[in-house]
This record gives C-alpha cells, sequence and structure tokens, in this order.
C-alpha cells in the first residue's frame, strides 16, 4: 500500500481541520469554567421534578446573587454556576431552592468554590504544562534519533512530531470552542488534563512509526528514503490501528454509560486519540518525505 502516494490529500484534509478549528478558537474563543475564571459551582438533584429555571434563578437572585448559568443534569438535577460566594450565602442560596418543602426535597450533590486569583493561577500553570511537554518532547525525540542523521538531520523528526501535535490538539480545542458557543459548555482542569493525554498518546504513536523507520534505514541503507518511510508505515499500519480503536471503544463507553463529570474528559480524549492516529500514519511520517524534496529542489537535485 503506497501510503506516501497521496500525502497531498493528507494535508488538503488536516489543513481544512486545523482552519476550520483555529477559526472556532479565534472568533468564539474557549468558554473558560470556574477553575479558571473563579466561581462557584453547585450541583443539585431534586427528590422528584426540577424546579423551573425561572424559580431557580429568583431563589439565587433573592440570595443575593445576580447572575447564574444554569445547566440541566438528567431528569431531576441541575448544575448551577455563579460568582464566587461565602459559606453563608451558601446555605442561604440553598434554603431559598428547598423554600418551605421538607429539607429531603433538594439534595446538594457537589459545590466547588474558587476565587479569581487561584483560577488566574491555573490558567497560567496549564499553559506552562503544555508548552513544556511539546519541548520536551521535541527535545527527546531529537536525542533519541541523533544516530539518524542522513538523509534528515534528527531534529527535524521532532519538528515533523511537533506538527502533528499541533493538528491533534487544535482539533478538539476548535471543537470544544464550537460547543461552547453553541452548547455553553465549558473547559476545566479536566480538559488540560485530558489534551495533556493526548499529547502523550499521539506522540507515543508517532515515535512506534518513526522507529522503525530508523530501524529500517540501518538495515537498508541503500533504499530510497520514500521507500523506507512507506515500508515503515506499512510495517506499523495495523498495529496502530488496533491499538487506537481499542481505546476509542473503552472512552465510547466510558462517555456513553459514565457519569456527567467525565464526559468531556472522554470526548476530548475521542477526538484527540482520532486525531493522532490519523496523523501519526498520514502526517508525521509523509512530512519526513515532504521536508526530503524541498531540501532537494533548493539544491537543484533531481526529485523523483
Amino acid at each position: 500500500m503506497n501510503i506516501i502516494k497521496y500525502r497531498k490529500l493528507y494535508y488538503i484534509l488536516s489543513g481544512a481541520m486545523i482552519a476550520v478549528s483555529i477559526y472556532a478558537l479565534a472568533v468564539w474563543g474557549l468558554k473558560l469554567g470556574i477553575d479558571f475564571t473563579g466561581g462557584s459551582l453547585m450541583e443539585v438533584e431534586y427528590k422528584n421534578e426540577r424546579s423551573s429555571n425561572d424559580f431557580i434563578k429568583e431563589a439565587i437572585k433573592s440570595s443575593g446573587v445576580e447572575d447564574v448559568i444554569i445547566q440541566p443534569s438528567g431528569d431531576k438535577g441541575a448544575i448551577l454556576r455563579f460568582k464566587d460566594i461565602d459559606e453563608e450565602t451558601h446555605q442561604d442560596i440553598l434554603s431559598k431552592l428547598r423554600g418551605d418543602k421538607e429539607s429531603d426535597y433538594l439534595a446538594e450533590k457537589s459545590f466547588t468554590s474558587i476565587g479569581p486569583t487561584i483560577g488566574n493561577e491555573m490558567r497560567i500553570k496549564s499553559i506552562w504544562a503544555i508548552s513544556m511537554v511539546l519541548i520536551i518532547i521535541v527535545i527527546y525525540i531529537a536525542i533519541a534519533f541523533r544516530k539518524v542523521s542522513f538523509p534528515l538531520v534528527s531534529w527535524k523528526y521532532g519538528i515533523a512530531t511537533l506538527i502533528a501535535l499541533f493538528h491533534d490538539v487544535i482539533i478538539p480545542i476548535g471543537v470544544f470552542a464550537a460547543l461552547g458557543k453553541f452548547y455553553n459548555t465549558e473547559i476545566d482542569t479536566a480538559f488540560i488534563a485530558a489534551i495533556l493525554t493526548v499529547l502523550g498518546y499521539s506522540v507515543h504513536d508517532t515515535i512506534i512509526v518513526f522507529d522503525r523507520v530508523r530501524e529500517n534505514l540501518m538495515k537498508f541503507p541503500r533504499i530510497e528514503f520514500k521507500e523506507i518511510v512507506n515500508k515503515s508505515l506499512n510495517q506499523t499500519f495495523i498495529r496502530s490501528l488496533n491499538t487506537s480503536l481499542t481505546v476509542i471503544l473503552v472512552l465510547f463507553a466510558i462517555y456513553f454509560f459514565g457519569g456527567q463529570s467525565i464526559h468531556n474528559f472522554a470526548l476530548v480524549l475521542l477526538i484527540g486519540i482520532g486525531a493522532g492516529t490519523y496523523s501519526s500514519i498520514f502526517i508525521a511520517s509523509p512530512i519526513l518525505i515532504t521536508w526530503l524534496d524541498w531540501n532537494r529542489k533548493s539544491r537543484g537535485d533531481k526529485i523523483n
């Protein structure tokens, strides 16, 4: 199977997905949760039928909290987001939500309150964490492939991996920008954890292919580099596909049958690992061939 032959089609498909994702991110941005902006999150569940949104808003407003975002959770529950509050206001809100009903009319399942300073600090640390992971990955690959200096120097494998990782990360980020715009889906620290997991999985998948390229370069030094890369892709294709499919099946089960709190985490992994499987086969390795062709063209060499 000649995978490398159609690399321009892969670039067009990936370029379109990246362009749409960047557009969504630039125009709509990500809807930040209280982990990054500060505020309070309360999850409640009614014994019978959930009260109307208007009643909930009025009850919270009567406690001195003006702006509240209400997100239904199942048939009887609701997730409430509002500004950072103290414990006295917290208890007052619960009392107003219950009204004159019995104490078990409404149960509080969880309550989280984060100040704006902590939220800003977490946002900065999350950006640093992702940036440091990307830098360390490039350095690691450059060192690991230091003995493979022909026909491409080792650091170019690292740059090819970085491009593939950007592809794998920007697509789920773009999807969540759209979800935030149309469905008020917020990102939290679990989203960052999922993105870091996608980076780790994707680089592992890419390294498997690159490592086989390295082995074949040493075993077949006289074979054209393009043939070496295509041979390596065919040797690892089924393994990469099977590994990813088993992970994706598990993630589907988690998404559809897991709790509401891990839905977004599972969705990021589903999109990211799907994109990572595609990029490790159809983007990272073809980039090596394209880069080599550019080098030869700049030297005036004939390109096959």
